[in-house]
């Protein structure tokens, strides 16, 4: 008996179209019937005339913003995505710039070298810093002093008997020769401002700051293992593994006093002592086993009280250690084997709370040099002694302070060990771990050049972006400066450089040439070739760049959904009911949202894209010709790629 072709409309589904739902992987493969497209596996006439046309174009992918940014106009420019930065000011310690971190990372970047970025909206050369003139040898450590009207820098090198005071220029003021002086232990030589307190294994020794040796006694008897600080108008020693006030009348040696506190641990090296309100206090380790001892002056009669058990201020975390302690402005600076913390101290008990490492690093805060609301701290910069710069007035987060890179030794490799200012001037000196002498920082020479690096800038997205634009602003009368991109593997690529015939200007930056995630800029800074007192004065940039995402596209076309269709072959299919089943199986698909499979069966590679339904739109009409039968009408279908 003759019956319908099985791809022919019947009561029950057809084995072609018996596809069940919309599936984000399902290919349809045409077989005997020669379908036009296919959403999510399901297969469609085009119903396409004049009326109804095929539209391919490109999705919107900029949105209206507004600029509601601290710097204006950063949102309120169509076309490019722009940064810019006008100062510095907040120092280094960010790898990424992302508006939404907010406060934490403006006016912040990534590294620098030899600049100043401290006065806010602008970023200039360090002074140049070299060799005391004829002090180039020798492992000292130095005190801030003043040899009657003289700025000078006492310079000791521990383990040996030299110890002298030195003007800025290497003059030589004073060269200390005690009677019966014996190797200066490190960390016991201090000043109360007119005398010298110089210990040795055997005996403390003090004398005038400006004579080389009439006028010096011994005064108390020491051990192998000493300190000093004068703090509280007293002489306080941790010598051993105590701590002693040693108030006594000078002029000939005598016995240690009785200790105010000894550690019941006989290894403990104490290794700094400091003050701060109405405590003294002393730091110290054993092991890797840190702590912070406090001793608050009695009432009565203004000494130290005799403790028969410590009383901690602040003990460290298991392996850290504190090698260095100095109050200033209300913060008790804290170096340790970690790096550099500062801590808040309570005036009601003098307990200690101190906040998490500033810096971190090793040989980092050996000691400290204070002036205005700045901290200069020991360390190492690239392999270099050198100097990092805390502003206490430029709390970033809680007891977290802005800093920088400052002034090195490029001569000299190593790390810095000890730091002051020469007198009361500004000049500042250090010393390094190797054998380099003292080193000074000029007056008036800058750095012969210095760079600023930027965060790495991905605009708060991962997508990736063509970089394309950057200015730098700033004065360039001396010296020069050039602009570079950075990417992230380190490439650089320079851009322009400024300078007194080629004025700040926005330039392209045609490298690199491929759309990047992110990108960093660097600026480095030139003194002038002829007047090395000058250089140029850098004052921010703005970077420009579009997004290098794909472009979507929106499509829009319509498809017929009968129960019985025709092919261009003549083909039938379908069943009664089969326009519902398929449009409703559409409209589950797009109230799903998934990301499903579009293939357009008419060109001749089969265009395949993963798109989401944006919109459905159901027309019922009358069959348009005796090829399609049933209920049914025209689907207008709009996608958008993905």
């Amino acid at each position: 008996m003759v019956g319908r072709d099985i791809t022919e409309g019947r009561a029950v589904r057809a084995i072609a179209v018996d596809l069940g739902i919309v599936s984000s992987s399902s290919i349809w493969e045409n077989t005997d019937i020669f379908y036009d497209t296919a959403v999510g596996g399901l297969p469609f006439f085009y119903a396409i005339n004049d009326n109804r046309p095929y539209i391919r174009q490109t999705a919107p992918f900029r949105k209206e913003q507004f600029d509601n940014s601290k710097e204006p106009g950063e949102q309120s420019i169509t076309g490019w995505w722009l940064r810019s930065q006008s100062s510095f000011h907040n120092g280094t310690g960010i790898n990424f710039y992302d508006p939404s971190a907010g406060e934490t990372v403006e006016y912040r970047f990534t590294d620098s070298r030899n600049v100043d970025i401290w006065t806010k909206g602008q970023a200039t050369l360090l002074k140049e810093t070299a060799n005391m003139t004829g002090v180039t040898s020798g492992i000292y450590k130095l005190i801030s002093s003043m040899s009657g009207s003289t700025n000078v820098v006492v310079g000791y090198i521990p383990g040996s008997t030299t110890i002298k005071s030195f003007q800025a220029d290497g003059t030589v003021v004073t060269t200390y020769t005690p009677a019966s002086l014996g190797n200066i232990l490190d960390g016991a030589v201090v000043t109360d401002g007119t005398r010298l307190f110089v210990a040795d294994s055997d005996h403390v020794y003090v004398g005038p700051l400006n004579a080389a040796s009439s006028g010096w006694t011994e005064y108390y008897a020491t051990g192998s293992r000493a300190i000093l600080a004068w703090v509280k108008q007293r002489l306080v020693g941790g010598v051993t593994n105590s701590i002693y006030e040693l108030t006594g009348a000078t002029g000939g040696p005598i016995a240690l006093p009785t200790p105010v506190y000894t550690h019941p641990n006989t290894d403990w090296i104490w290794t700094s002592i400091s003050e701060s309100g109405s405590a003294i206090y002393a730091a110290g380790y054993a092991g890797n086993n840190g702590a912070i001892y406090k001793f608050t002056l009695t009432a009565a009669t203004g000494s130290m009280p005799v403790l028969t058990s410590g009383i901690i201020a602040a003990k460290l975390p298991d392996g850290e250690y504190p090698v260095k302690i100095e109050n200033y402005l209300a913060y008790l600076l804290i170096g340790t084997n970690k790096g550099v913390r500062a801590a808040v101290v309570s005036p009601e008990d003098g307990s200690i709370a101190y906040g998490p490492l500033i810096i971190e690093g090793d040989n980092i805060g050996l000691d400290f040099a204070f002036r205005g609301t700045y901290v200069w701290v020991t360390g190492s910069i690239d392999g270099y002694p050198g100097l990092y710069r805390i502003d206490l007035s430029a709390e970033i987060e809680p007891l977290r302070f802005a800093f920088a890179t400052d002034t090195y030794l490029s001569s000299a490799s190593g790390y810095a060990t000890s730091v002051d200012f020469i007198g009361n001037s500004n000049q500042i000196a250090f010393t390094t771990s190797g054998s380099n002498g003292i080193a000074v920082q000029s007056t008036s020479t800058l750095a012969t050049d210095g760079f600023l690096k930027t965060g790495f800038i991905r605009y708060g997205t991962l997508e990736p972006k063509n970089f394309r634009r950057i200015i730098g602003r700033g004065v360039f009368t001396y010296g020069s400066m050039t602009v570079s991109t950075i990417t992230e593997d380190g490439t650089s690529f320079d851009h322009i450089s400024y300078d007194s015939s080629v004025p700040s200007q926005e330039v392209s930056t045609t490298q690199p040439e491929e759309a990047q995630e992110f990108v960093a800029f660097k600026f480095t800074l030139f003194r002038d070739g002829t007047t090395s007192s000058l250089g140029p004065t850098f004052k921010g940039y703005q970077a420009k760049a579009t997004i290098a995402t794909p472009r979507q596209r929106v499509l829009k076309f319509p498809v017929f959904c009968f129960d019985i269709e025709t092919d261009r072959f003549n083909v039938v299919t379908g069943y009664e009911g089969r326009a519902l089943d398929r449009l409703y199986a559409l409209e589950a698909a797009e109230a799903g949202g998934d990301v499903i499979l579009w293939q357009d069966l008419t060109t001749t590679t089969s265009e395949v894209r993963q798109v989401t339904i944006e919109q459905l739109s159901f027309t019922r009409l009358t069959p348009p010709d005796k090829r399609f039968n049933g209920f049914g009408g025209v689907i207008e279908i709009t996608l958008r790629t993905v």
